[in-house]
């Protein structure tokens, strides 16, 4: 399994739309709202490199209106009390 943090950013005016756009995304688990330099840190999970490809470089920046910037941060390794692998099953 593949895991990324996609920080983004959007023009206010379409947050919501963005968040429920980016849910609609087969791999996002979770979407955030946070404070500082990003408006959203969306999680994905998928099987490979080649999934994790096609949401942030196709699907997000081309697919969503309102989405001005974004940075992906790719898990290297995962520490967890619970088998992320298993609730996850991606």
């Amino acid at each position: 399994m593949v895991t990324a943090f996609v920080l983004v950013n959007v023009e206010r005016s379409t947050l919501k739309q963005v968040v429920e756009a980016i849910l609609e995304i087969k791999g996002v688990s979770e979407v955030y709202t946070v404070a500082g330099e990003y408006d959203l840190v969306a999680v994905v999970r998928v099987k490979n490199n080649a999934e994790l490809s096609k949401i942030v470089v196709d699907q997000m920046p081309h697919h969503i209106k309102g989405i001005t910037h974004t940075k992906t941060l790719c898990a290297f390794e995962a520490h967890s009390s619970i088998d992320l692998e298993k609730v996850f099953a991606v």
